[in-house]
Order: structure tokens, then sequence, then C-alpha cells
């Protein structure tokens, strides 16, 4: 039997991704957070009042799992539903003080991370990095 050898990118693009997932789940759970938790608060602190179906497109997953992530948080009291009015059936969700507040804590030491990771690279190594994985993402959208 004549076996394809691995596409060694992919290989090492897939077990650096889990890497820095496991890196950002730990950093996490020193505020109580899980990683999707963490996300949806980001992109509300990051872009401000959303509705569920746009969060569910900037952290990728899907709108039965976001409701439950999005109760979670609303019964912690860091996050609010309220009415689109411009759309009966659209529900806005925003962070609240509490969850401003966390996130503020958490933003800071998050950054410092997510840069230190990437400190090993030149800025024209950045560059570079960035431009292929670009290329990458163009090929599966």
């Amino acid at each position: 039997m004549n076996r394809r050898f691995p596409n060694e990118p992919f290989i090492v693009l897939m077990k650096t991704a889990k890497g820095i997932h496991e890196k950002i789940r730990e950093q996490m759970l020193k505020s109580n957070l899980n990683v999707t938790e963490f996300s949806v608060l980001e992109v509300l602190y990051q872009k401000g009042t959303l509705t569920i179906q746009q969060i569910c497109q900037n952290v990728l997953i899907s709108s039965g799992s976001m409701t439950y992530v999005i109760d979670k948080l609303e019964k912690r009291g860091l996050l609010k539903r309220s009415a689109c009015p411009n759309d009966r059936r659209a529900i806005h969700v925003s962070i609240t003080d509490e969850g401003l507040n966390i996130m503020d804590m958490i933003m800071p030491k998050y950054l410092d991370m997510v840069d230190g990771l990437f400190e090993v690279l030149n800025p024209e190594e950045a560059e570079t990095f960035l431009k292929l994985l670009k290329k990458v993402n163009n090929t599966v959208e």
C-alpha cells in the first residue's frame, strides 16, 4: 500500500493552533471563563452591541451553541440581551459594566500573551507569515 506523506505545513499549523488555543484556555481559566465565553465577550468588547447572528459570524460557532454561551454569560451578569428596535426577530446582545470591568482586567494580559507568542518573528517574518496565512485562507473561503 502506497501512503501519501502528510502535508507538513498543515500539520504544523494545526499543532500551533492547538497550542495557542491551550494557552488561551489556561489564561481564561484564571478568570473563570472558557475560550468560547471569552471570545463572545471579546467581540462585544471590541465591536459593541451585536445581534446573536453577528456574534456567531465573529466567533465561528453555531447559533444553538451560542444561545447556551450567552445564557451562561447573562446569568453571570456579564452581558445582557435586548430587543432590536428595527427588527423584532433579532436580539441585541451587549456587554454589561461588570463584563467591561472583567475584560478591562483580562485584555492587557491576553494581548501580552499573544504578543509574546509572536515575538520570535521579526517584522519582515511577521509580514510574510501573515501574507502566507491570508493566501491559504483565501482558498478556504
